[in-house]
């Protein structure tokens, strides 16, 4: 006879199973991401040869401006410089006197904004309020010990709002039974989906962190 499995058994394959779909979620946004990406660097070389053909028009129009022949000028006072000076000092004359009316002002160049650091998304699903609160306060202490990433925390929690002057980005998503409620007819993973590539845009997220509801990280554990 087969050995029936305990109900801790039980709960932690279900545990196990949501957790491996909330990873696969996670990396299903972050492909949608890179494929937004993908497209906008596609449109970028498109941009690139568009602006190559400009300059090889402003190029043509050069071989006919007056720079152009003010330049030949200069080669031609080398070969010869008796006929070439007097039409030469006119052309330079003329140039000088277009530039005084056409120069613009000099403008300021505005100081280099300092690089900010890169965003980490901490995926939070399942977590109740008074955990959500450990857990950012924890994520506090971290940044302060080593501040090198804005953090943003997606949670289900519907008390994410009374979090907010913890100084933490919070995100929200409905959580799978009141979405379920309310819209049966689309699943909840797609929303998660969904909500994480629109992250991902939003923030330009540098890594992405699934963090189990029933082992929630130390201080320790999070400067690893």
């Amino acid at each position: 006879m087969h050995k029936q499995k305990t109900i801790p058994e039980v709960d932690w394959n279900r545990h196990a199973l949501e957790r491996a779909r909330w990873e696969l979620a996670a990396m299903a946004g972050r492909l949608r991401t890179i494929e937004g990406r993908l497209a906008e660097e596609q449109q970028n070389a498109e941009e690139s040869r568009k602006e190559a053909a400009r300059e090889r028009r402003r190029a043509d129009r050069l071989l006919g401006s007056e720079s152009y022949r003010l330049g030949f000028g200069l080669v031609s006072l080398v070969k010869d410089p008796v006929h070439t000076v007097p039409r030469l000092a006119r052309a330079v004359l003329r140039r000088l006197r277009d530039r005084r009316r056409t120069t613009p002002p000099v403008k300021t160049r505005a100081p280099v904004a300092a690089q900010r650091p890169p965003v980490h998304l901490y995926v939070l699903i399942g977590l109740d309020e008074d955990g959500l609160r450990e857990f950012v306060l924890t994520l506090r202490q971290r940044l302060l010990v080593n501040p090198d990433h804005r953090p943003v925390v997606v949670t289900d929690s519907p008390s994410f709002s009374l979090l907010r002057d913890l100084g933490v980005l919070l995100e929200y998503l409905p959580d799978r039974e009141t979405w379920d409620r309310h819209r049966p007819d689309e699943s909840w993973n797609d929303v998660l989906t969904r909500r994480l590539a629109q992250l991902y845009r939003d923030h330009d997220t540098a890594r992405t962190i699934i963090v189990d509801r029933t082992q929630p990280p130390t201080l320790a554990d999070l400067l690893r």
